[in-house]
């Protein structure tokens, strides 16, 4: 990040900001660059992170729901459909009836998704490792360690998090 940016956003060692504020802004920032990163890397592809991201937690639950898919992605059920329409037109997702209740839908990764990734994967890795390379293997442990313990208690929309335990 620029100097510029760190005074605009009231962040970096030297800040009067309060811890929590000055962590939330900073992960903000790295959240929307990250997201930007990828989202130029997937986007001759006509890809977006967002849609990548569903395609993963539709790989990793199996056979979801679209309310357990928006669910592990911390989204909105309406959010979702969209993303999944986008999907479905890109024919990297299926969507079809739950055989044990016809009024749910499964989303399913089609074989074209499962082929795509298995050509992108690697490099993709590699950049996100190129991204995170000014931090140490130990710094980027501790990095995902600490976000991983913070995404539980993010749940409450209105901030109320602590209230809510």
């Amino acid at each position: 990040m620029t100097p510029a940016g760190k005074s605009v956003f009231g962040i970096g060692p030297d800040s009067s900001l309060d811890p929590a504020v000055r962590a939330f802004r900073a992960l903000l920032l790295a959240g929307q660059r990250l997201r930007y990163l990828m989202d130029d890397r997937l986007r001759a592809d006509g890809l977006t992170t967002q849609q990548a991201a569903l395609l993963t937690a539709v790989t990793a639950l199996g056979q979801p729901s679209l309310r357990e898919a928006a669910e592990a992605m911390g989204t909105t059920h309406q959010n979702a459909a969209q993303v999944v329409a986008a999907l479905v037109r890109k024919e990297l997702l299926r969507v079809e009836p739950d055989p044990a209740d016809g009024r749910r839908r499964r989303l399913i990764a089609t074989e074209t998704n499962d082929r795509y990734w298995r050509t992108r994967d690697a490099a993709d890795h590699a950049a996100v490792a190129a991204w995170f390379s000014s931090l140490s293997g130990q710094e980027i442990e501790t990095l995902a360690s600490l976000a991983e313990r913070l995404l539980p208690g993010l749940t409450d929309p209105h901030g109320d998090a602590a209230r809510s335990r």
